[in-house]
């Protein structure tokens, strides 16, 4: 990583920039911090892409033609935010599955660049309206706190990293982006057709995925995943990604709009008209499923299912819920204890229970503050002799935290938990079908991240909670200062008013 020392700089600028997004009220400070995200992110990736990638994408026509629809396509979509600042999080949810693959000189990688470029638009619009007299409705202290000590903290590991590089793409490419989102998003007005537009947004993105994941399936072709390919020719099945690199990431998108949709099934009092729909889309969703083969879409799926229905149930059916949950427990562990008799745990756990040891070694290395954001894979490398670090990352988000953030940072990772819990809970007093829907999202997320990661990496468990405290501040449609833009919420579209 080149300039090691000004990308240090721009992580802690970034950390006090998260600080100010998050926690004052007023105007000047929620502005200053988001330019300060903005200088850090830029910063951080300045170190990240190196002066010779630099000058290609400055240079190259190709690298000039990217910046220059970036730009425009910002600025654009600021104007468009600034006359409707109610569909932000909608558009953000439409944006955030999309994964571009892009190439400077030597270097390649999978980037949110749709979601970045309307988070860039959706800043814009906020500080224009914010620069006009604006007060919009900061987010609460019960979400604002934990999240912004949280990333405070792991920003600030940034200093001590065992890997910079790994650091500085999580910061610049996940955590900084996405707390903007959230200041955003926390900060918009809320109008009466944001849950049907959230979840048909969801809900059609699922189904695009899900039918793509078919095809691919029928036609025995993958995109953008070489080692999948690889992988479906020494198999009997063939796994599939749809527009992903990873089918665990493909069957995340598909768990979450299930999920939601058990819950208007249980919650709704529709028509059987529409209840056949719904178990349609339900079927199509978990068909594109099937062909991901991903143990952990599938654990998440199960955890979700199992919760809407207890929490939905009447007593006499959540007894039997968890009557049938403890037999099916005890039944798979007398499976499990004939299968794996005389095999190592490493064969039964493929190999995940050797990933949770070298984890724990790193953790043993520095157990109070951990080895830095994004240090894990290389500080388990070095701790165990053996294994490149990226054959040594934990894939499960617990205990990637307790690892590169250490006890302080594993006890700020539950103080956000249990905050984020409490929060959904509020809206679900206020919101019930809302509150319930976005409870079940970031299960499928939490649950999910225990075998695959990428909890905070994952743009919906900001999206969700940015909803929910948008929710909590009951943020209307800008009424404080009068000015010659607009900015109340549109009508909503005749698909969502009904």
């Amino acid at each position: 990583m080149e300039h090691t020392d000004a990308a240090q700089v721009a992580a802690l600028m970034g950390a006090l920039g998260a600080v100010l997004v998050l926690l004052p009220r007023g105007r000047a400070l929620p502005l200053a911090g988001l330019a300060l995200l903005g200088l850090a992110t830029a910063g951080l990736g300045r170190s990240l892409v190196g002066d010779d990638d630099l000058e290609l994408l400055l240079t190259e026509p190709t690298g000039l033609a990217l910046v220059g629809v970036g730009t425009a396509g910002a600025v654009l979509g600021a104007v468009f935010f600034v006359r409707y600042p109610a569909v932000v999080p909608v558009v953000l949810l439409a944006a955030a599955p999309f994964r571009i693959p892009v190439q400077l000189g030597d270097e390649e990688a999978f980037l949110l660049l749709p979601l970045y470029l309307v988070l860039a638009a959706s800043v814009l619009a906020l500080g224009y309206r914010i620069g006009l007299g604006e007060r919009p409705s900061a987010p609460p202290f019960l979400l604002a706190l934990p999240l912004a000590a949280l990333v405070a903290f792991a920003a600030a590991s940034f200093l001590w990293t065992w890997d910079d590089r790994q650091g500085g793409i999580v910061l610049a490419f996940f955590v900084f982006p996405f707390v903007s989102g959230f200041g955003v998003v926390a900060r918009a007005p809320v109008a009466a057709w944001l849950p049907r537009a959230l979840l048909l947004t969801v809900v059609a993105l699922g189904s695009l995925f899900a039918a793509i994941g078919l095809w691919q399936a029928e036609t025995r072709t993958v995109f953008f995943a070489r080692d999948i390919e690889v992988a479906n020719a020494y198999t009997t099945f063939f796994r599939v990604t749809s527009l992903f690199k990873d089918p665990s990431l493909y069957g995340r998108y598909l768990v979450v709009p299930i999920a939601v949709l058990l819950v208007a099934l249980l919650v709704r009092r529709s028509r059987w008209v529409e209840w056949i729909a719904l178990a349609g889309l339900v079927a199509l969703l978990f068909w594109g499923l099937y062909y991901s083969y991903s143990q952990s879409s599938f654990v998440a799926l199960f955890v979700v299912t199992f919760a809407v229905a207890l929490v939905g149930a009447g007593r006499q059916l959540k007894i039997a819920l968890l009557v049938c949950a403890a037999v099916a427990a005890l039944a798979a562990a007398a499976v499990a204890a004939g299968a794996v008799e005389g095999r190592s745990a490493r064969d039964v756990t493929s190999g995940r229970s050797r990933l949770v040891s070298v984890t724990l070694d790193a953790f043993e290395t520095r157990p109070i503050a951990g080895v830095g954001l994004g240090g894990q894979p290389r500080a388990s490398a070095e701790a165990s002799g053996r294994g490149s670090p990226s054959r040594n990352a934990s894939h499960t988000t617990p205990l990637t935290v307790l690892a590169e953030l250490g006890v302080v940072g594993f006890a700020l990772y539950l103080w956000t938990l249990a905050a984020a819990g409490w929060a959904l809970v509020l809206v679900a007093r206020r919101e019930p079908l809302l509150g319930a829907g976005l409870a079940a999202v970031l299960l499928v997320l939490f649950v999910h991240s225990l075998l695959y990661a990428g909890f905070f990496e994952e743009p919906l468990t900001w999206g969700v909670l940015g909803v929910a405290a948008a929710v909590l501040a009951s943020a209307p449609a800008p009424r404080a200062v009068e000015v010659e833009t607009d900015t109340t919420a549109p009508d909503a579209p005749q698909l969502l008013a009904h």
